[in-house]
Order: structure tokens, then sequence, then C-alpha cells
């Protein structure tokens, strides 16, 4: 087994990009901290919708995929699951609430991450919820020929708690004497969490699920306003790309993880920058005709009156539906399509 150890990633010298994306997430981190204190409770109206967004994007990725109307009740709501995927979404927001809520009293050690791992599980009769694999599993591919290819090998299931051990303890020492940056000790974490591959199943949901436990334990709360696991989502093949090529030489310690970190740490600036955009339209109280059109103004290309909700998670339904509708009559905005398939774009 290949031994864990942070000492070599503190000696390391890291490249321009990877200090010039922490230094911007450190900027508007503290841009983020002034936002709260000035407009709390509307920024409050995101939490809601970030929650749902994580949520369907995050299973999306594992193919569990239903309608939004549906997903929602399941978060909001909290409806009861009524079959295996949408017993598998309620698990999700439930381990996602209890992370939300009680981030600072969850230490990170490989018994909380049983327990919410046995979370993830408890609307479904799974054996191995909060257990770690009894079986080999591998990290394969399947191609258009219908050929599948076995990319990685994880460790074997006799290694796997040893090795969760140590990776919760290397990190807990790294962050605990400040010997590593915590925006490169994540991204290191979570690649090592999915090179062991701990689990029978929910090992890619888990390691999102972790990424937003250990920034919000480190001060970067930006998973709480705007969904990380959808900018994940939008990429995926970037994110198993880069993912891929971090995995290579990882038993024997000659692996490179900074295409990970870079790419992780690049979502986190995305959506920092996403924040920004949407409290840019909370900050000033104006008429729900003239937010809607600096929402607009924010979309290139085609959106749809979803992604305009987004933005104005403050305005009702029907507020965004007006505004659409008169700045679509005012030449401002055309609209294509019909039914679900309505979409829109600038003229000017």
């Amino acid at each position: 087994m290949r031994p864990f150890n942070y000492s070599e990633i503190k000696s390391k010298m890291w490249d321009s990009d990877i200090l010039g994306l922490i230094a911007a997430i450190y900027k508007e981190a503290g841009k983020q901290e002034m936002c709260l204190k000035q407009r709390p409770e509307e920024l409050e109206k995101l939490v809601e919708i970030a929650k749902v967004q994580s949520t369907e994007a995050s299973n999306a990725i594992e193919g569990i995929v239903m309608t939004s109307t549906r997903i929602k009740q399941l978060v909001e709501e909290k409806t009861t699951p009524k079959n295996r995927d949408e017993q598998e979404i309620a698990g999700y927001r439930d381990v996602l609430n209890i992370i939300h809520e009680s981030f600072d009293a969850i230490p990170i050690t490989q018994n909380y991450i049983l327990q919410l791992h046995k979370i993830l599980y408890s609307h479904m009769n799974n054996p191995m919820a909060g257990r770690t694999k009894n079986i080999q599993n591998y990290i394969s591919a399947t191609y258009p020929d219908g050929h599948v290819e076995t990319l990685f090998t994880p460790l074997a299931p006799y290694e796997t708690p040893e090795a969760l051990d140590r990776i919760c303890e290397e990190y807990n020492r790294a962050i605990g004497n400040m010997e590593v940056e915590p925006l490169i000790a994540i991204p290191i974490f979570i690649h090592d969490f999915l090179c062991i591959h701990p689990f029978n199943d929910g090992n890619g949901r888990m390691s999102r699920l972790l990424t937003t436990l250990l920034l919000y334990r480190n001060g970067f709360y930006v998973g709480k306003y705007i969904s990380l696991e959808a900018k994940i989502e939008k990429n995926k093949d970037l994110y198993y790309d880069v993912l891929s090529q971090a995995q290579t030489g990882w038993h024997e310690g000659t692996e490179d993880a900074v295409p990970f970190i870079k790419y992780l740490l690049g979502t986190i600036l995305a959506a920092y920058k996403d924040f920004e955009d949407r409290f840019a339209l909370v900050e000033i109280k104006l008429p729900a005709l003239e937010t809607v059109r600096r929402a607009t103004m924010n979309k290139i290309g085609r959106f749809t009156k979803q992604d305009i909700r987004e933005l104005c998670p403050f305005l009702s339904i029907s507020s965004i539906e007006g505004a659409l509708r008169k700045l679509v009559a005012s030449g401002e905005l055309k609209r294509e399509g019909s039914g679900k398939n309505i979409c829109y774009f600038r003229l000017k």
C-alpha cells in the first residue's frame, strides 16, 4: 500500500496557476463574507436552491435522473421516496443537510465518514451501508463499441480501513499544524479518497459531500449558496479526465495530482464568481422587470426561465414570467420553442 503523507506536498513548489487560483479564492471568500453581512435574509434564499441543485446534479453524475419538480419535492418538502432512485436522492439530501447544519461538529475520521455513508443509504435496505467495501471494485470506462476497459484498480478490501484511517490522520495533522494550505490539502484528500474507493457503492457522491464538508470546515462557504455539484455535472467529462490523469502512478506514489487540484480550485472559484453575480442582483432593491433585465445581461447565448430564476431566487415565478414577456414584447429578448423547451436570447 502506498504511503500517505503531506510532507512532500509541503515542500513542493506549486505553479503560478495554482497559486493564482488560491489567491483569487481567498479574495472572493472575503468579498462573500461582506455580502453575507449586508443581505443575510435575501441570500438565505440561495441556500434552498443550492441544496436542490446539489442533490440533483450529484445524483445525475451517477446516472440517477428525475424531474426538477420531483427533486424539489424530495429535497424541500422531504416527501417520502417511492423507488430506489428517490431513496438515493433522499439519502443525499439528508447528508447534505447534516453538513450544512453541523459541519463544525463532524471531525474528519473514518468513523464519521462511515456514519455519513450509512445515512446516504438510510432510505433503503443496503447491508453495506456504513461499511467499507467487501469486494474489489474497479474504475472502468465503456466505449461506444461496447467494450469495457479498466482505467484504475483501487485498493483491495482488506487494505481499505487502514488506508481510510491514514488519509484522515495525515490530513488532520497537516491542517492542525498548518503545514499545508487547506486549498491544496482538500483536493489531495478527495483524490486519495477516490483512489481508495472505500465503498461498494456511493464513492462519487461521498467524495462530493466530503468536498463540501472540508471546505466548510476551512471557512469556504460558497457551496452553501452555489452548487459545486452542478458545476461538476456540467463539465463531468473534464472531471473524469483530470481524475484519470491524476490517478496514474498513485499505487507507487508517483502520481501527479496537479490536474485534479487545478480542476477543483477552478470549480470553487467559478462558484464564487456566480455568487458575486447573484449578489449584484440582490444588492439594490429594483423592480422585478429591471432585476430580470439585469439577470439576462449576465447570460450569453440561449437561456431558460430556470436560469433566470437561479439568478433571482427572491422573485416569484410569476414575476419572472411577467418580466420575460415584457422584455420579449419590447424587442430586447427573442423567445424560441414551446412548452418545456422554451428558451430566450438577447437581441440587444
